[in-house]
């Protein structure tokens, strides 16, 4: 196990805000012993090439003690990943020292330097758009995993006319260069979104999200009705880069983020369906396809003042602990995070659950008029005098599996739609305290990053990554 965290990277994003500044990676400080935990300082400019802005104290433990501007407005930073992880131990020629960060929406790929400062991060490189129309056909990137190989694999959501299509592009992980596809064949699936693989079963698994046309702006129940949002794992050979097999998780389901076990012998993992609200479990089979069953779900609220008449939880990300013991989930509507002991991977056991806002708070505009859970509509999060916007979604747990930390924003264009005050307000980071013996959640109300306080306006902090690796980027082979 690791030594515990001192710092963390967020993308934070000003697209949908109203604010024409571009967006920027934060550096977190998370250590308690640091003189600058819950407090702000100045920081040089990186080596002559970013101006880093000027960081200010804050009362509400604002612990941001750098910030890297992006060259472009709107991009839409959104997940992260690196260009050397676990898949690469014992290659001494290796180093994680290069962050990725794709763009949602302009499809660019930055390559940030945290080798050289970790806590004065730089541009390296900057991938255009061009690049992956070019040589990929492909838009949207998402999700980047390193490869045992030295490579970068990254998942893309669409075509370069926001059309679905789940194909995958290459760099090359010294130049950086797009080296075209990953996949071969032709046959490539619908949509894209998250995946994982495993090279002992010779598998890479996909999921989808939607048409990137029709998501970007917002969320219409009508495109699910459409088929414009996706419903399947997607099954790749990973050896020979063809698409196998699909499984349908069902109408409705939308899975996103998709784990599996760390173990790199086992053959199953989870994934997050997100407007279904179900953890689906996938496995191998005896036949050497690959199965899925539902073994969790969190049931629909009826409500009265929301868009619709059903409420779903809306799981937007999951993370498996890495002793293979947790599994840990946000459901960003309902408002709560989940913790299940997964020993029975077929049985998961609910054995933690807390509250982070969420939009059934009771003084909140939703009433809810049947509830199969609660017996009644949980309080609102208030933590050092600041009512917590939004509700819980991007999730990261510390490599001893005792802190989970959470941020709130999902995606800009979303967080317009179903949390307005999110996004005048900016986004937060929070800390929860895990029970690793027995089980259980507990908010550490002496910790909070408030994005609201930010030099140039509220902004939305995203996805959650460790320099030195973490549960969700680090695959081992």
């Amino acid at each position: 196990m690791g030594p515990r965290e001192e710092i963390v990277y967020l993308p934070c994003i000003y697209r949908n805000t109203g604010i024409q500044k571009p967006d920027y990676l934060a550096t977190v400080d998370v250590d308690p012993k640091s003189p600058h935990y819950c407090q702000g300082r100045k920081v040089k400019s990186g080596a002559g090439v970013q101006i880093s802005e000027p960081v200010y104290s804050s009362p509400r433990c604002n612990q941001v003690i750098h910030r890297l501007p992006m060259p472009n407005l709107k991009d839409e930073l959104h997940h992260s990943g690196w260009n050397a992880c676990s898949s690469c131990f014992g290659d001494t020629t290796k180093s994680r020292n290069r962050l990725i960060l794709p763009c949602l929406i302009s499809s660019r790929i930055y390559v940030v330097d945290v080798g050289t400062d970790p806590r004065a991060p730089r541009i390296h490189k900057v991938v255009e758009p061009v690049e992956l129309f070019w040589k990929g056909n492909v838009a949207n990137p998402h999700t980047s995993h390193c490869l045992g190989s030295g490579d970068i694999l990254i998942s893309c959501l669409g075509d370069p006319s926001g059309n679905g299509k789940g194909g995958f592009v290459l760099l090359d992980g010294e130049t950086f260069e797009v080296k075209g596809n990953w996949e071969k064949g032709g046959k490539c699936p619908p949509f894209g979104y998250d995946f994982w693989y495993q090279p002992r079963h010779n598998v890479l698994m996909s999921t989808e999200w939607g048409a990137p046309k029709v998501l970007a702006y917002g969320f219409n129940p009508v495109d699910v009705e459409k088929g414009h949002y996706g419903r399947r794992i997607n099954v790749w050979d990973w050896s020979s880069h063809t698409y196998l097999q699909a499984i349908d998780l069902g109408e409705d389901s939308v899975p996103l983020e998709i784990r599996f076990l760390h173990n790199p012998d086992a053959a199953e993992g989870f994934v997050g369906c997100s407007l279904g609200g179900t953890v689906h479990r996938f496995y191998k089979t005896e036949k050497g396809d690959w199965a899925a069953e539902k073994v969790i779900e969190v049931p629909r609220k009826k409500v009265q003042g929301w868009l619709l008449p059903d409420m779903p939880g809306l799981i937007t990300d999951i993370l498996i602990s890495l002793d293979d013991r947790f599994l840990y989930f946000s459901n960003w509507l309902h408002g709560d995070i989940r913790q299940y002991d997964i020993s029975n991977t077929r049985q998961p056991k609910l054995v933690g659950q807390v509250f982070l806002g969420g939009s059934i708070v009771r003084d909140g505009p939703v009433t809810v008029v049947e509830d199969k859970e609660l017996q009644c509509q949980p309080e609102p999060l208030v933590i050092k005098g600041k009512r917590v916007p939004g509700g819980p979604q991007m999730i990261q747990l510390s490599l001893d599996g005792k802190r989970l930390y959470v941020s709130s924003s999902l995606y800009s264009g979303w967080d317009k739609q179903f949390y307005p005050d999110l996004v005048k307000e900016g986004s937060v980071m929070l800390q929860v305290d895990v029970d690793t013996e027995r089980g259980g959640l507990k908010v550490n109300t002496d910790f909070l990053v408030d994005f609201g306080k930010e030099p140039d306006g509220p902004a939305l902090a995203h996805e959650i990554r460790y320099p030195g690796g973490d549960s969700t980027s680090d695959i081992w082979i």
